[in-house]
């Protein structure tokens, strides 16, 4: 499958390509946004970061099919990224994101979110998706609550600023569709 561009009212979400790893290492290596990330991500964010993660697990997993990785941009302003939204065909962990501090608040995450969260399900037909995050990150939960996700469970788990308490989040097909095709 060619992974589309989505497009949405303020936004264009394009397929990664490796040339994105110039622009992701600007913007991505910022502790308001690797505080709470998955533990094996490097902090401080080595020079090469972006290039060895674009290169070797991003691109590898999107052409095995088990990975969607698209790169969010304002569409009056294309050519400049701003942050990273995936989807993953893996079991408790199917969608991630990040936007560069400058764009947060804004809603523009929730817009990525609701494009590539209808694609998981109306384009791949996926049963169900699931989002985990650290509990304290609120902006993710309000996200994920706007859309009409329900939290299904608790844990401990390592995050780059250590162990948090981690919620694992989670909507249907169904379910999304009756919100927001109904």
């Amino acid at each position: 499958m060619t992974l589309p561009t989505l497009e949405t009212e303020r936004l264009v979400l394009k397929p990664l390509i490796a040339e994105d790893a110039i622009q992701i290492q600007k913007r991505y290596p910022h502790w308001e946004i690797v505080r709470y990330m998955v533990a094996s991500v490097p902090w401080p964010y080595p020079d090469n970061g972006a290039e060895h993660y674009v290169n070797n697990v991003a691109l590898p997993d999107m052409a095995k099919g088990i990975a969607w990785f698209w790169t969010i941009r304002r569409r009056e302003k294309p050519d400049d990224l701003m942050g990273l939204i995936c989807l993953y065909d893996v079991e408790d962990n199917n969608r991630g994101f990040w936007l560069a501090p400058e764009y947060q608040g804004q809603g523009y995450m929730r817009e990525a979110s609701i494009a590539a969260t209808d694609f998981w399900f109306n384009t791949l037909n996926k049963p169900v998706l699931r989002a985990p995050k650290a509990a304290i990150n609120t902006r993710s939960q309000r996200i994920s609550a706007s859309s009409g996700m329900r939290l299904i469970r608790t844990e401990k788990k390592e995050y780059v600023s250590g162990l948090l308490d981690s919620e694992l989040w989670e909507i249907t097909r169904e379910e999304w569709n009756a919100r927001h095709l109904g």
